[in-house]
């Protein structure tokens, strides 16, 4: 039985037809592979970032696969740019109905010589970001009385390593924010979930990837020997978004190939 504004019942749980998703930081990397695992499974996709060209290319790889997608290029630290962007989206199409909160930034440098400026940054863009847009996207969502929200959090929610504290306080504070947000707004039939991924092969991990060093040590350490593909976190992706996920808010999901289940 649904309740709560969900949209009406389908034969495939899974789908997201006639919905509408933003994804934030999403011109590359597993923001990309996100907002087209959503709109493989239906939804209109509203892609951002701040890089046009990269953007557009994202948004002509998905349209080229006969897939819905707009662009949606503002810069998630502007509070005026990301209420006009959510109008916006209204504006045009008439609802929103999943905000998977994916921008973010690290900075690789040793505790001692982080600049203040450094962690804040990471910070606004990781964390406080998402705090407004979530804020922003709520009100349609309640007015609808159904809405997905999916934080990219990490594994470092849960575990640590030098050299990127920013990274690693916000991201746990990221999974904090998904629980409260979860019990705030699961009255209004709103979900909040986060994804939580290991490590995946993107322009991100560049540097880590062609260190033989840590490239042995994370296949070592991870139970399935190998780095996540960006397609590799789409179904989970999907799963959090579409009815199939209707009582599940709160929970944060790693998909990182055991690595953080394993000794």
């Amino acid at each position: 039985m649904v309740q709560m504004g969900d949209p009406e019942p389908m034969d495939d749980p899974f789908s997201l037809d006639g919905q509408v998703a933003l994804v934030t930081g999403s011109s590359r990397g597993l923001g990309r592979s996100i907002a087209r695992a959503l709109a493989g499974a239906g939804a209109h996709v509203v892609v951002n970032g701040r890089d046009a060209a990269a953007l557009g290319a994202t948004a002509k790889a998905i349209r080229d696969d006969d897939l819905s997608v707009s662009v949606a290029s503002f810069d998630v630290r502007d509070e005026i740019a990301v209420k006009a962007a959510i109008g916006g989206i209204i504006g045009d199409l008439g609802r929103l109905d999943i905000l998977v909160n994916n921008a973010g930034i690290t900075f690789r440098k040793p505790y001692p010589e982080m600049q203040t400026a450094d962690w804040q940054h990471v910070f606004d863009i990781n964390l406080t970001a998402c705090f407004r847009l979530a804020q922003e996207a709520v009100k349609p969502m309640m007015a609808r009385r159904h809405g997905r929200i999916i934080n990219t959090a990490s594994v470092t929610s849960f575990i640590a390593r030098p050299g990127i504290a920013a990274y690693v306080a916000v991201k746990h504070a990221l999974a904090g924010l998904t629980k409260t947000l979860a019990v705030e707004f699961a009255p209004h039939g709103i979900t909040c979930n986060a994804l939580a991924p290991g490590y995946f092969v993107t322009d991100a991990t560049a540097a880590l990837a062609s260190n033989p060093e840590f490239d042995a040590l994370l296949r070592r350490r991870t139970p399935m020997g190998r780095w996540g593909e960006p397609d590799e976190l789409g179904g989970a992706t999907i799963f959090l978004a579409s009815r199939a996920a209707s009582f599940v808010t709160g929970h944060v999901l790693t998909v990182d190939g055991g690595l953080t289940i394993a000794l």
